[in-house]
């Protein structure tokens, strides 16, 4: 039977001793009892310190000696939490050499084993910060790192062992770690997840990225869409090119789909100088040259192949074709609500300028890329109305609705477009709005474009003609750096014209955005010698663009910017923060926007500080409602305001419940501008949110209809309800706001679909399944016409009299009645956008189909629901998306939602095809089937009646 110890004085007594061997005895058995013993040893810590110490002893002696001090100083530090002690037993911890085991279960070496790691990772990066190879790590510490990693590695713990490695900069083990797993693929893509989420440095992600493209390459079989994605993070579109040549070049059809969905993944990522670069100039042609080599090219199946093939690759990487098969989609599967629109135009004062644009702004919003612009034609009388930047603006919003439409874009915008040079007795303001919508329509694609939108600048020296002309070349050169175009937009900078020159500096920086380029601190230097606010600002806002994701790069500029004494400049610096850690959750950019949005003298920075925080955190949306909710009650409306748009930019289309919480008391606030605020914030959370996921939903709209039809509302909080309505049904309801593409590069557009695609590039007719109910992803209900009555008293007197009603009945068949008509009427009011109100039964049958539901109640709901290619698949919905085991098509990848190549299992069969009408050649036939079947039959004629394209567009103001 073992003696129970009581006590470890004995043992302390041994290490008076004067014989090695009782002092070893000793030491050993002291290591053993210290955790039930160590306030006792602690008594003794000088005299084991000594004996540590004393260099006659023999080294395995003195590391018991050590590990002993080291366990005795953290029981203290896990008691009384006193960080010295935890800093002395890691070095007595070092000191102990090969005794102290990292494979031991314990607090201590647990405890001792996270410091060590923090220690040694945060000397690396010091190391690496100050670009001094030179300066040491304690070879012992990094001893116990690279232990812990071999047992790791060894272990089959290759996650945490990349963790480590990752922290550690230790990319030899992280390599190791990769290779060595059972899973070399799947390893890989949690890698590229962990460098994007918790690698904060740039420069050292671009690092752990040039590592795993070496490792993706020696492997048998290589992930190329995942190669090309961390090609295009490190700006190395030559790598991008070689593997898609490989891949044309290759026999087997099953690369060439690869090589596609390789281009339609890297579009996704809206990079449009990369892409440019990948794809090569236009006159490389495989037809190009002699005559002899034109010859070859016809009489080889080979090199036929490999033209077909090149050629259908670069109509991908131009953006032609996803922009096309968008355009389609978006047209084909309109669900825009016309009523909405029409209810709002009928509540908007005539004499009120404001909430008129604002009804052509969410008009825009709501058919953004659908090219159906029936409600313009339908409302000229009401549209001519418009004056001066309104009707800039009303022209500009015919480039949201036509955006993508690249071959009919300058013969659409046509009747508003400069003629004969300064423009040829047309308003200015259309002129000027119609080259800004020829840059939305070619946003991000400008190649075909923009020679006419330079030449346009350059013939007119009309300042609200260079205005709509710089931000149209803006977005159409979007991100090239084009040296002759920003000479063009510095010379109308420098007229110094106030209106001209405020788009000359915006359309600077979305020219050269993300280049961190030098030209940033000249568009400074003249921000500080103009006298023009305009300028000044327009140049703040181009010169944070210029900074786009390049994080610490921006250090520099940030400083200059954010310490100026010009609050336009400052405000310029929240906006350069928020843009270069965009997506970052970057802890140093989160703590100075705070600090800014308590601090800074003007409003205009903290209500931009507290935004930026939106931008900052998009990628991790879940954490902006915690960060910002003291701001959203603070006594500054300012602030307030800034906290709704935050929530509404890094929230935007999750429907989070948290969100909505925070953002439902500001609709309501005492200020006009803070509820306008709250309100666009809110669409922009409850975007493609269906009222079965969150009854708010419901809720939101029906408020929203209040607002816009109560007399008495003041103008701002109209506005903003107005234009929140044109978010809530975006793009014909089939949009959302998305910062972030599927492979974590920032964008800046996206449409919620799964379009299936073929090797010819067409849309195959083919099922997949929503393995979730049909309701929480469906379309909102369409609004009933309201009758006689009013329509924003209908909903209340219908509920209050068959309220009444109900109570006063005594049978119970008239009580069944009664509750149909009560369930019929609140469903029209939940299914509306805002409760339209009671309709005649005929039309509620037709629209709404009130009279079945009560029938039906005894079926539940499928769990599941089969879509056919191209579908509307929301983001919520994408995790419930299984592709048919029995399916003819099967993907080349596996995605939820985007554009996804099909392999044909069975290639003899004839094909069915979808998405085969378009804008361009069947407007008629589509238009009537795409809104005429939920906008009544006086839409649908007026499409069906309008002649080919592109007449339609062509009314005049």
């Amino acid at each position: 039977m073992a003696t129970v110890v009581s006590s470890a004085g004995g043992l302390l007594a041994m290490l008076n001793e004067s014989h090695p061997l009782l002092k070893l005895h000793a030491l050993s058995n002291l290591n053993n009892l210290v955790d039930n013993f160590w306030p006792e040893i602690s008594t003794s810590v000088p005299v084991i310190e000594s004996l540590y110490e004393d260099e006659e002893f023999d080294q395995h002696q003195r590391q018991l000696a050590a590990l002993l001090v080291s366990k005795v100083l953290l029981s203290f530090y896990l008691v009384f939490y006193y960080l010295g002690e935890l800093n002395d037993s890691l070095s007595y911890a070092l000191g102990a050499g090969s005794l102290f085991d990292v494979s031991e279960d314990s607090d201590y070496v647990h405890t001792l084993l996270a410091k060590a790691i923090d220690e040694y990772a945060s000397s690396k990066s010091k190391a690496a910060e100050s670009h001094d190879e030179s300066s040491s790590v304690d070879p012992r510490l990094e001893a116990i790192v690279e232990r812990m990693l071999e047992k790791c590695i060894l272990d089959g713990k290759y996650h945490q062992a990349m963790g480590i490695a990752i922290e550690c900069r230790r990319l030899d083990k992280l390599e190791e770690a990769i290779t060595k797993s059972d899973n070399v693929h799947g390893t890989l893509s949690y890698c590229i997840n962990v460098s994007h989420t918790f690698v904060n440095l740039r420069e050292y992600r671009q690092e752990v990225l040039h590592l795993l493209v070496k490792v993706f390459q020696k492997l048998p079989s290589p992930d190329y869409l995942s190669i090309c994605q961390c090609l295009m993070f490190l700006d190395e579109p030559e790598g991008v090119a070689i593997i898609l040549e490989k891949l044309l070049c290759s026999e087997n059809k099953d690369d060439a789909l690869l090589a596609f969905q390789v281009a339609f993944d890297l579009v996704e990522n809206e990079h449009q100088a990369f892409l440019l670069n990948v794809r090569g100039p236009d006159d490389v042609q495989m037809t190009d040259g002699n005559p002899a080599t034109n010859v070859i090219v016809a009489e080889d199946p080979h090199e036929i192949m490999y033209a077909e093939r090149l050629n259908k690759i670069k109509g991908i990487l131009s953006g032609e074709t996803s922009i096309q098969l968008t355009l389609q989609f978006l047209y084909s599967h309109n669900k825009s609500d016309l009523l909405i629109l029409k209810t709002i135009r009928q509540s908007v004062e005539m004499r009120n300028s404001v909430c008129h644009s604002a009804t052509i702004y969410a008009n825009a919003i709501m058919h953004a890329g659908t090219t159906v612009d029936t409600f313009l034609r339908e409302n000229l009388d009401w549209l001519s109305r418009a004056t001066n930047w309104a009707k800039f603006s009303a022209t500009a919003g015919l480039g949201v609705i036509h955006r993508g439409h690249l071959q009919q874009g300058r013969s659409l915008m046509a009747p508003y477009l400069p003629q004969g040079g300064a423009g040829g007795g047309g308003s200015p303001y259309s002129e000027g709005g119609a080259l800004y919508a020829l840059g939305l329509i070619h946003a991000n694609h400008g190649e075909g474009i923009k020679q006419f939108l330079r030449d346009s600048l350059r013939s007119t020296n009309v300042e609200v003609i260079q205005h709509g002309a710089c931000l149209g070349l803006g977005l159409a050169a979007l991100g090239t750096a084009d040296e002759d175009i920003y000479d063009d937009i510095k010379s109308v900078l420098y007229t110094d014209s106030a209106v001209a020159g405020e788009a000359a500096g915006i359309s600077m920086g979305l020219l050269i955005v993300g280049t961190a380029s030098e030209k940033a601190s000249e568009m400074l230097a003249y921000a500080h010698e103009t006298q023009h606010e305009k300028i000044i600002r327009g140049l703040a806002l181009g010169i944070a663009l210029t900074v786009y994701g390049r994080e610490e790069e921006a250090d520099t500029l940030i400083e200059q910017m954010t310490r100026d004494q010009d609050p336009i400049l400052r405000y310029g610096g929240m906006y350069a923060l928020a843009l270069a850690y965009s997506g970052t959750a970057n802890n140093k950019a989160i703590r100075q926007l705070l600090h800014f949005a308590v601090s800074d003298v003007s409003d205009d920075v903290r209500r931009t500080a507290v935004l930026a925080l939106g931008f900052v955190l998009y990628s991790e949306p879940e954490q902006t409602p915690r960060i910002v909710s003291l701001l959203s009650e603070s006594y500054n409306p300012h602030v307030r305001y800034g906290a709704a748009l935050a929530v509404g930019i890094s929230c935007a289309g999750t429907g989070l419940s948290e969100a909505i919480s925070l953002l439902e008391p500001l609709t309501s606030d005492v200020v006009d501008f803070v509820r306008q605020g709250a309100l666009i914030a809110m669409a922009m959370v409850m975007i493609q949110i269906s009222e079965a996921n969150d009854s708010r939903v419901g809720t939101f709209r029906r408020q929203l209809e209040k607002i816009i039809l109560d007399k008495h509302e003041d103008t701002m909080s109209k506005m903003g309800a107005i234009l929140a309505s044109g978010i809530l049904d975006a793009g014909g309801r089939n949009v959302t706001i998305r910062l972030l593409s599927k492979t974590k590069h920032d964008k800046v557009t996206a449409v919620v679909a799964l379009i299936g695609l073929n090797y010819d590039l067409k849309v195959p007719k083919f099922e997949f399944l929503s393995h979730a109910k049909p309701s929480l992803f469906e379309y909102p209900k369409p609004t009933t016409v309201p009758t006689t009555t009013s329509a924003v008293k209908l909903p209340t007197a219908v509920l209050s009299t068959s309220a009444k009603a109900k109570s006063r009945a005594k049978k119970e068949a008239d009580q069944k009645i009664t509750a149909q008509k009560v369930a019929g009427s609140e469903s029209s009011v939940a299914g509306s956008n805002a409760g339209k109100g009671k309709s005649s039964t005929e039309k509620e049958g037709d629209s709404m189909q009130v009279d079945s539901p009560p029938e039906k109640k005894s079926e539940p709901e499928p769990s599941f629901e089969i879509l056919t290619n191209p579908a509307r698949v929301v983001p919520g919905q994408e995790r419930f998306i299984k592709f048919l085991e029995e399916s003819r098509y099967v993907p080349v990848k596996l995605a939820p939602s985007g554009f996804v190549l099909l392999r044909d299992l069975r290639p003899t069969e004839p094909e069915v095809l979808s998405l085969t009408d378009t804008p361009s050649t069947t407007a008629s036939a589509a238009g009537g089937s795409a809104t005429g079947q939920q906008q009544g039959s006086a839409s649908a004629m007026s499409v069906d009646e309008e002649p080919q394209p592109p007449q339609p567009f062509e009314y005049t103001s």
